[in-house]
């Protein structure tokens, strides 16, 4: 056994082992040396518990992560994977391996480690499978769905296309292919050029990867072996974008309680037994919660229960702020299953399972049924039309309801059906074969067993073959089933096996392929896709040279030309009786020529100009019913009990307020980082939580940046100014600390308290200012600086902070 790692000047790992099954461990090693503590948060997401050190704003993923069954569909596909591919099941292991070994070593490297007081735990052999799920399973769009029955509700459904992610403010990945005949080496070109938003660490590893089977460079997943989205072995080499596919559904359900347990409405009328139990969620510094997790055939309920929806979360999603899908108290009286259980009473089996080889989703023994053949694809790879709806299926219209008040004691619920769940295929038997293909065909023999995320896929070799195609597992169903929640209880919203993958041939399109996740190739297989300038920008560079080379592409990485810029000033043309600043504006913004250099004001007065256009759209009064919170909140207040009531501040009696006067205005300040996307693999290491982690253990103490008075005249507002109370000497108990103004408290010698050197001549009072805005007066006199525990953050002090 032999293991080489090399690294270059930037850092690059190159592995070199005797097998690709020593590579994988090589490959763990090294990723856990590189990235423990992403790979930690990972491992935590999909298992829902990381909110047990991120604290409450986590909790609502880990209630989604447990309600959406991603731990235990990892597990369900791991062991899948052993009894299909044996080969790859042993390679993802040594993976595993090879992340446990290096983990312990990762850990001491990274401070977040021990800020939050985490230990790494131990990686299990579905574990990569599981980090696959958590990190791609909003890629679907599902909560797209819940945006446009909220839309539905309040707008109607024609309004539904107002809010399609088609229109010109969206932005995506990018990616073309240059065929032979236009490169000056005869050799097709593929670049690839994937848009995340900014996060540290990345959610690729650059990696070099080489065993007697294979040679490959590219971006690796962390957590996962191997190079799935962007790689190069020699002689092929592929990219992808996402396809905007929909492949995810939710199914309104009607729930009831019975003696034995959930039971779950069928399209055939019957009620069905539903799997139930629950489950402890551990929450830093609160109590923990017990939420009940429940799966009907369809799939898991990420939303409501046999006690109804309540409030439904249409305009928030897992990935955003208030998901909350976390919703629905344990239950009173129902003591049959512990706080904490695991074991499952009669979980209920995904029904319908559909996989690309069968062909068609019905279980054995069991007949159609009606309405099934709604939305079977057409010859063109569309849906034909639907036919008729199922009696009393709204659903297609947009006018269903969620009402909770149902006949025979039931009411409504959201289950989620995706593939994995379904298939037990994440489509990890494609990994190995691609690192060891040698031509296009290889790659699209590999790709055949991608599960998700659908992609499209760029692919060149260099014997001439070019491959453009999508790749994934997209159920065909009703065309209602890709716009809304469908009822579960009526017929015809079944999976009807899957759709054939599109292809299309790039050198019948000019030597050129362009994918930008805009509608094209994978049309067929979802709703919304991004807008079009992107691709069209893309394809017109390409066409303005006939002839291309390596050195010429970062001219196309690195435009700056914003296509999506002419509906805007298209719209700033036709506008008449301006003033002569608006006019003076309009003109300037006119003769732009479109470019987002990072110098150009021109680009800065565009830039405030529209985000001014879109604030004020969103402030018209037609609009507000969609800026109301959901209803559902970020910790579910009906399982974790009332929130402790907060202590009441003393307040000053009228008769002792002085005189109004005025300060400017100012309000509490801004918590560190607010109004910034932070990801949790660095949201420890600028804050560390409070309590005995802050100190020398800790690290060096953070530097705050000097606050500066603003040349900006401050608006002003009246507030009483309260006279000072007459000064009383306080005495502290022997042995106790005193916090004086903003520093740490200071122990009392035991003899007595500390002598205050005495002023020899009194300051006049300070006048108010923008960073400056002095505490009320406390016991004895003194000013009460921001970590007294009387301020509550309101109180915001310059002094010590030189």
């Amino acid at each position: 056994m032999t293991i080489e790692t090399y690294r270059d000047g930037w850092g690059i790992p190159h592995l070199r082992a005797s097998s690709a099954r020593e590579l994988a461990r090589a490959q763990g090693r090294v990723t856990a040396h590189d990235r423990a503590w992403q790979l930690e948060v990972e491992r935590h997401r999909f298992q829902g518990t990381s909110a047990s050190f991120l604290g409450a704003e986590a909790l609502s993923w880990d209630v989604f992560a447990r309600r959406a069954r991603l731990d235990d569909t990892a597990r369900r596909c791991f062991a899948a994977l052993e009894r299909r591919d044996p080969e790859t099941a042993d390679w993802v292991r040594a993976y595993v391996d090879g992340v446990n070994e290096g983990l312990p070593a990762g850990a001491a490297r990274a401070p977040e480690f021990a800020r939050a007081g985490l230990t790494p735990g131990r990686w299990q052999p579905w574990t990569p499978l599981g980090v696959w799920l958590g990190t791609h399973i909003l890629f679907a769009g599902f909560p797209a769905k819940l945006w446009r029955e909220r839309a539905i509700r309040h707008l109607g459904p024609e309004a539904v296309g107002l809010f399609a992610t088609d229109g010109p403010g969206t932005a995506g990945s990018n990616g073309w292919l240059v065929t032979g005949d236009r490169t000056d080496t005869g050799y097709a070109l593929i670049a690839g050029d994937p848009h995340r938003f900014i996060e540290d660490p990345g959610v690729y590893q650059q990696i070099h990867l080489c065993c007697p089977e294979f040679d490959v460079v590219g971006l690796a997943v962390p957590g996962v072996p191997g190079i799935a989205h962007f790689g190069h072995t020699g002689t092929v080499a592929w990219a992808i974008t996402n396809a905007m596919a929909d492949y995810q559904d939710l199914y309104r359900e009607r729930l009831r309680r019975t003696g034995a347990g959930i039971e779950a409405l069928g399209p055939d009328g019957a009620w069905h037994r539903a799997g139930r139990h629950t489950e402890t969620v551990h929450i830093a510094g609160e109590p923990p919660i017990e939420i009940e997790l429940m799966e009907t055939p369809r799939g898991p309920v990420i939303a409501g229960g046999p006690e109804g929806l309540e409030a439904i979360a249409a305009g928030a999603t897992p990935g955003h702020v208030d998901v909350s899908l976390a919703e629905g108290a344990p239950l009173a009286g129902d003591a049959s299953v512990a706080v904490g259980a695991s074991a499952t009473t009669d979980a209920a089996a995904p029904a319908d399972v559909a996989s690309p080889a069968a062909g068609s989703g019905r279980r054995p023994g069991r007949a159609a049924e009606p309405g099934e053949a709604h939305g079977r694809e057409g010859a063109d790879g569309g849906d034909v039309p639907l036919g008729p709806a199922a009696p009393g299926d709204d659903s297609r219209t947009g006018a269903a309801g969620w009402s909770g008040d149902l006949a025979s004691g039931a009411a409504e619920a959201l289950a989620l059906r995706y593939p994995p769940r379904v298939t037990e295929d994440l489509g990890f038997s494609a990994l190995l074969p691609l690192l060891r293909s040698r031509t296009v065909a290889d790659v699209d023999t590999a790709l055949d067993a991608w599960t998700e995320p659908v992609n499209v896929v760029l692919a060149a070799d260099t014997a001439g073959g070019t491959l453009h195609r999508v790749a994934g597992h997209v159920p065909r169903r009703a065309g209602a089933n890709r716009l809304h929640p469908v009822p579960a209880w009526e017929p015809g919203h079944a999976w009807q096996g899957a759709h054939e993958t599109p292809y299309a041939r790039p050198a019948t399109e000019n030597g050129v392929a362009v994918m930008a996740n805009a509608r094209g190739l994978a049309a067929p297989l979802g709703v919304e896709f991004a807008p079009p300038h992107r691709a069209t920008r893309i394809r017109a560079l390409l066409d303005a040279r006939p002839t291309w080379t390596a050195d010429g592409m970062p001219a196309i990485h690195t435009d700056t030309h914003l296509g999506s810029a002419a509906p805007l000033l298209d719209h700033l043309a036709a506008l008449t009786g301006l003033g002569p600043a608006a006019a003076a504006l309009r003109d300037r913004l006119l003769a732009w020529d479109r470019r987002m250099a990072a110098d150009s004001t021109d680009a800065a007065a565009y830039a405030a100009v529209r985000g001014a256009v879109v604030r004020h759209l969103a402030a018209h009064p037609v609009f507000a019913p969609l800026a109301e919170p959901p209803g559902l909140p970020g910790r579910p207040a009906s399982l974790a009990g009332p929130r402790p009531a907060r202590r009441p501040r003393p307040r000053t009696p009228p008769a002792r307020r002085g005189p109004v006067r005025h300060r400017p205005r100012g309000g509490r300040p801004r918590r560190p980082g607010g109004g910034r996307r932070r990801t949790p693999h660095r949201s420890l290491v600028r804050h560390p939580p409070p309590g005995p982690l802050d100190g020398a253990a800790a690290g060096p103490p953070l530097r705050r940046r000097r606050r500066t008075r603003s040349r900006r005249r401050p608006r002003l507002r009246a507030v009483h100014l309260r006279r000072p109370r007459p000064h009383r000497p306080r005495r502290p108990r022997p042995g106790r600390a005193l916090r004086l103004g903003p520093g740490r408290p200071r122990q009392q010698p035991l003899g007595g308290p500390v002598r205050r050197r005495r002023r020899t001549r009194r300051r006049p009072p300070p006048r108010p200012t923008p960073s400056v805005d002095r505490g009320r007066a406390g016991p004895g006199g003194h000013r009460l600086g921001p970590a007294h525990p009387r301020t509550r953050g309101r109180i915001r002090e310059d002094r010590g902070i030189r």
